[in-house]
């Protein structure tokens, strides 16, 4: 419950302040980001983490993640060495099907977020 309570807060937070540099479509269980501006890299980085990362979770825990700075489930930080262990964790746990090269990207695209929501 108390997880739940400060998903909620956060989601609510964000969605009054949202980045400039995120265009962000939909909201709770439907989020998902435009990536129209992305660079060619990235939309292909996306496209790997919109088919991979919803395997175990909404797009919106990573969306909301990026833009807030912290994690919606452990309320840890979310920086670049955050979305280092995340790739990490991802690489290890046998029922995320990534292989090296789609974590790899998947971490290069919520690296290149951050950089997008801090603009």
């Amino acid at each position: 419950m108390k997880k739940l309570l400060v998903t909620m807060l956060l989601v609510a937070a964000t969605a009054t302040s949202a980045h400039a540099g995120l265009k962000v479509i939909g909201r709770g269980d439907a989020m998902r980001l435009d990536p129209s501006s992305f660079p060619p890299t990235m939309k292909a980085n996306y496209e790997i983490v919109r088919v991979k990362c919803v395997k175990c979770h909404t797009l919106e825990r990573t969306i909301v993640a990026i833009q807030t700075g912290v994690a919606p489930i452990s309320g840890q930080p979310f920086d670049r060495s955050a979305t280092k262990a995340y790739g990490i964790k991802m690489l290890r746990k046998p029922d995320s099907n990534m292989n090296k090269a789609e974590v790899k990207a998947s971490v290069d695209l919520m690296n290149y977020l951050l950089s997008e929501s801090e603009k």
